[in-house]
Order: structure tokens, then sequence, then C-alpha cells
């Protein structure tokens, strides 16, 4: 048995180019169909788990998978805003505490999340490093956003630009860093978070500007009296908030009137939040309220559908390769026909040289389901690009 596994080394190694696609080829059939259950399976749990961790979810009518999408996971799709005046509208009912979201922009690709203090308490959110948003102009990171941009407490980071010539003269803000989060293998480690007013900034909404009350710049007044000053648009806008120009920033307008996205609420007790649902349900209020996991069990029925289709794809595919490699065995039978005669002719039986064949397949597999395994060990690396890519 030992010479016969040694020829099949031999054998393999001789011819090791075709040994080398027969293996992968074995290795790939074999991962695909457990790597994409184990896809589809973590997945499932991770949006189930952020999904059963949010109570309801409250925005504008429309689409509620784009509306929890957009606040559980800050995939900004396109959905009408609300005002901030819901937040304490939602507060006064005592029935729970209402977090405000505003998630539309990015910053080198990372979304851009304004919310308040109370959000990191109900993530259960801690720092690695420097404190939590205390002024306008910070921004604290979550620790994948830290990682992947090499940035730390006292950099700073700039808010990309929707276009790269903005007509309305909005430039990106320049955010102060302050605080990099723990990792908590959720979607806050991919996000930048600010204060409401920090995105209303980037918006447009609020600016910070030269006291126009000390431009002496005949060209940059329009109109001057005793309590108003109109400038032209010539006046320099900050785009970096700092202690030196912090006081200049200012809002037009009562800010209840300012758009969010969404509002997480969180309520007192079940019966609480019943009570909130059937005020919805009898339209007593106009916007929409929506139960995450209820949307995102909806979501995950139509991956069920697929993943049965690709399992069915997958057995076909199965059976066609073993088929391909029976019939490879064969081919090569007929082409080893003069080196099996050699064999029979100084002395090998039949079952020796069925058990070198033999061997040779066993060694195969065996590299195939090495190849498989190790590739299935690195899908847990891309769970969260997976969900992004194909179910969000």
């Amino acid at each position: 048995m030992k010479e016969s596994f040694y020829l099949a080394i031999k054998y393999l190694v001789f011819y090791k180019f075709r040994t080398l696609v027969l293996v992968l080829s074995i290795g790939l059939i074999l991962f695909l169909p457990i790597g994409l259950q184990r896809l589809i399976v973590e997945s499932e749990e991770q949006m189930l788990l952020r999904a059963d961790a949010t109570p309801l979810v409250i925005g504008a009518k429309g689409s509620s998978t784009d509306l929890v999408i957009n606040t559980l996971y800050f995939e900004q799709e396109e959905i009408e805003p609300i005002k901030l005046l819901k937040v304490e509208e939602l507060n006064s009912t005592e029935l729970g505490y209402a977090i405000p979201i505003l998630s539309v922009f990015k910053a080198r690709g990372f979304p851009i999340v304004g919310t308040d203090l109370d959000y990191f308490s109900f993530r259960n959110l801690t720092l690695n490093d420097g404190r939590n948003l205390q002024y306008v102009g910070e921004c604290v990171l979550g620790s994948e956003v830290a990682k992947k941009l090499d940035l730390s407490v006292g950099d700073a980071l700039v808010s990309s630009p929707e276009n790269f010539i903005d007509l309305a003269g909005i430039y990106p803000l320049k955010m102060k860093i302050v605080g990099v989060l723990k990792v908590s293998n959720t979607p806050d480690d991919t996000a930048v978070f600010t204060d409401l007013k920090t995105n209303w900034i980037i918006m447009g909404l609020g600016h910070g500007h030269q006291d126009l009350q000390k431009i002496e710049d005949p060209t940059l007044i329009l109109k001057r009296d005793s309590s108003r000053v109109t400038t032209s648009s010539k006046v320099f806008m900050f785009n970096e908030i700092n202690a030196e120009n912090l006081d200049s920033f200012h809002f037009h307008g009562s800010l209840e009137e300012y758009p969010i996205t969404s509002i997480l609420f969180v309520p007192n007790d079940v019966k609480s939040a019943t009570i909130l649902r059937g005020r919805f349900g009898a339209k007593e209020m106009e916007e929409q309220i929506a139960v995450p996991s209820d949307v995102v069990e909806n979501l995950l029925q139509t991956i069920f559908r697929i993943k049965r289709i690709f399992n069915m794809v997958f057995t076909l595919v199965g059976i066609a390769t073993l088929i391909i490699i029976g019939l490879i065995v064969v081919l090569t039978l007929r082409l080893r026909k003069e080196e099996l005669f050699t064999m029979f002719t100084i002395g090998s039986s039949r079952y020796k040289t069925m058990e070198i064949i033999g061997f040779e397949l066993i060694l195969m597999i065996v590299l195939s389901g090495t190849i498989a395994s190790v590739l299935y060990g690195f899908t847990g690396f891309f769970i969260e690009d997976f969900i992004r890519q194909f179910i969000i």
C-alpha cells in the first residue's frame, strides 16, 4: 500500500498542471454551495440582530424598506426627510424617547450620520480613544473608518461634495476628529458620527462668515442700515469650524423646521410601542412607523428564494462535474494504456493498478477539500461587503 501511495504522489506531481486544474475545479464546486450558505446564514443573523435591537423607526411615507435600511445600515437611499419638530412631538407622548437620524452625506466613501448622544448609549457604543461630540464641526469615527483611512484623534476629515462644481456655493466641511469608537461588529463601525448641526452646515442650512459689521470692501456690501447688512455672494464662507470662528456659525429660521431623515424611537415597554403604532395606524400622525424586524424578515424572504435557486444550480453543476471527473478518469485510463500495459508486464496485478489510481483520486479529493475549507474560512471576512452588495 505504501508503494501505491508513493507512485500516486509521483504521478500527480509529474502531471502537475492537469492535477492543479482538477483540484481547483473540484475545490470550487465543493466550496460554492457551503460558502454561499455561510454568507447567507451569517448575513441573516447580523441583519436580524441589528433589526431586533431597534424597536421602531419613523419617517416620511414611502418605502418602509428604504427607511429602515437608511436608519439601521446607513445606506443612503433617496428618502423624503421629515422635520426635527417630530422628535419633540414624539417625546411629548411620554411613551419613550426619540433619537433623530440624518444620513445624507459621505466622507471619503463612508456615511456621515448626524444624531445626538442618546444614540451612542442606545447602541452601547464606547470610545476607544478621545472623547464624544461636544461642539459643532466635530466628528467621531467608527473603528473601521479610522482603520481604513488611517485617521486618529486630532486629525481632520472632509465631507465629500455631491458635485465637483457646487453652484450654490456650499463647500465641503473640514471636521475635527475628537474620538474613535471601539469595534462593535455592526454598521456603526463604518460610519462617521456628527451632531445634527454639523450635518445641516454641510447641507448649507447653516454657515459661518466674516463679521459683516467689520467688512470695509464696498464691493461686498449691497445694503447697510442700523440693524441689517446685506452682502453679495463674494463674502468669504468658512469651511472649517474652530475656536476662532465658532461664534460666527449660525442658522436662519427655527431649527425645529430643519430636516432629518428618520427617527429611531425607543418605547418604554411593549404596551407603549403598541399604543404608538396604533396612533400611526389611526392616522393621528402623518408619517409612517416601521418595525425593523418585520421589514428585514420580509427582505430576507427574497434572499431565501434566491438561495434555493442557487442551491439547485450548484447541485446540477456538481452532478455535471462528477460526470466530467468520471469521463476524465476513463480517458486518462485510455491514455495510460501503454503505461498500464507496462505495469502488467513487470508483474503488477490489476488490483494493484486500481489501488494506485484510487490513491490518486483520494489525494485529489483531499486537496480539493482543503482548498474548499480555506475558501470557506475566508468567507467570514466578506460578510459585511456581501450584505451591502447583494442584500441591501
